[in-house]
């Protein structure tokens, strides 16, 4: 009977985590741009440098942190990627200099690395698969309202100083992983085998698995031609989309608010309008067929790519921000419709190598792209630089055009449908 409980505890602590953890980033996120362009008075290569730093620390350490969650202890992997994320922000928050921001994105980038799949494989170990499954849909559903929550928090405080909930943000995350340490239980957890364990030679052994895959099959090449392209127009988008809102779009003329406030509402906004679009997404494609699956990521992609651009030359508040939402919006539905077509081409014992090997080609094109769309926004101006990412982005449609023609060919379409193709 105490070991049914400890489990039951697992599953609450879990959604404890999750939660607080949502809703801390949100208030910390929603003015950490701000506070970056504003107070610390960064230009568009630093602010660029910023996210390339964060990539290349997460990218080299996250073989040494999975040995620490792989051998010694999923629990303690999870508390020192907490530690450290509060740490961080405490860092970025009480010191605003651009050498303490890259420094927090240092530690907080080895704290992301400490927590990632840690916290899945704990909750699996503790509880077992079958109930871990409910555990993650459940915390799907959290983590919004953290967020949330998150968002009118930061709001409040961040109109006192916009340094406010990145401090005190980092001050829970230290106070999660302490009370963490009391109330999270392991008593599922079994050092991995030798053969799983997160090494270098795995890693090595990951890529050459993926290598030998995709040279079988060439849709899987697509697919991480897809994933660079991803990476190397995302970056420059998602470190400089904040000063042009401030500086290009009119945003202090736009209601008489306080730009905190202004950024609050964008989260809001976005975050109800990606539920929207993933239900009508849900409803509207079926995901079971490639052609259905590709000519939607055909289509969103196309229009994405325009609203980039349409975005960056704006002429004002109204237009830019119509522009930003539908290129978000189709971004963040984007994402599950990819990973639904990728793992229909994927067998199963090979589909965490492929996944795996897709998110590493992803962050080597934020380490190649960001770099030089930031120097563009620092000698040219910012939107020049989000043109950049915006026509970066534009190849990628032809990419899914090759996908959709080498999925048909691997799988003929009926007769009936295949009358219906325009000519």
């Amino acid at each position: 009977m105490h070991h049914f409980t400890r489990k039951r505890d697992a599953y609450a602590v879990y959604l404890l985590s999750e939660g607080a953890a949502a809703l801390f980033y949100s208030l910390i996120f929603t003015v950490s741009s701000l506070y970056q362009v504003l107070v610390v008075g960064l230009d568009p290569l630093q602010l660029v440098l910023v996210g390339t730093t964060l990539e290349v620390v997460a990218f080299c350490f996250e073989v040494p942190t999975g040995i620490v969650a792989d051998l010694f202890s999923r629990r303690l992997s999870i508390l020192i990627g907490f530690l450290l994320t509060g740490l961080a922000y405490i860092v970025q928050g009480l010191v605003p200099t651009f050498g303490a921001v890259l420094l927090s994105q240092v530690i907080w980038g080895l704290g992301i690395t400490f927590t990632s799949g840690a916290t899945q494989a704990w909750i699996s170990d503790e509880v077992g698969e079958a109930r871990a499954g409910q555990a993650f849909v459940r915390a799907a559903q959290v983590g919004p309202i953290g967020a949330l929550v998150g968002i009118g928090l930061s709001v409040a405080l961040g109109s006192v100083h916009v340094r406010l909930p990145i401090v005190i943000g980092g001050g829970l995350f230290v106070a999660l992983a302490g009370t963490l340490a009391l109330i999270m239980p392991e008593t599922g957890f079994k050092p991995a085998p030798r053969t799983e364990r997160t090494t270098l030679r795995s890693m090595g052994s990951t890529f050459r698995e993926g290598l030998g895959l995709v040279r079988t099959r060439g849709i899987l090449l697509t697919f991480l031609g897809i994933a660079a392209i991803t990476g190397l127009f995302s970056e420059g988008f998602d470190r400089l989309w904040t000063p042009h809102v401030i500086e290009n779009l009119s945003l202090s003329a736009a209601g008489g608010f306080q730009p905190v406030v202004w950024f609050g509402a964008f989260n809001v906004i976005g975050i109800f309008l990606g539920l929207g679009a993933t239900e009508l997404v849900r409803r509207r494609i079926d995901v079971q067929s490639d052609r259905a699956v590709g000519r939607a990521l055909l289509t969103f992609s196309g229009v994405m790519s325009a609203a980039l651009v349409a975005f960056a030359l704006a002429p004002g508040f109204a237009i830019g921000m119509a522009a930003y939402f539908v290129a978000t919006t189709l971004r963040h539905v984007s994402g599950p419709l990819e990973q639904a077509w990728l793992n229909r081409h994927v067998d199963s014992s090979v589909r965490a190598t492929m996944f795996s090997m897709a998110g590493q080609v992803n962050a080597i094109g934020q380490i190649a792209g960001g770099p030089g769309i930031g120097l563009i926004g620092a000698r040219v101006s910012l939107r020049a630089a989000l043109t950049a990412s915006g026509l970066l982005l534009a190849p990628i449609t032809l990419l899914y055009a090759r996908a959709l023609r080498q999925s048909e060919e691997r799988e003929p379409v009926p007769v009936v449908e295949s009358a219906e193709l325009p000519a």
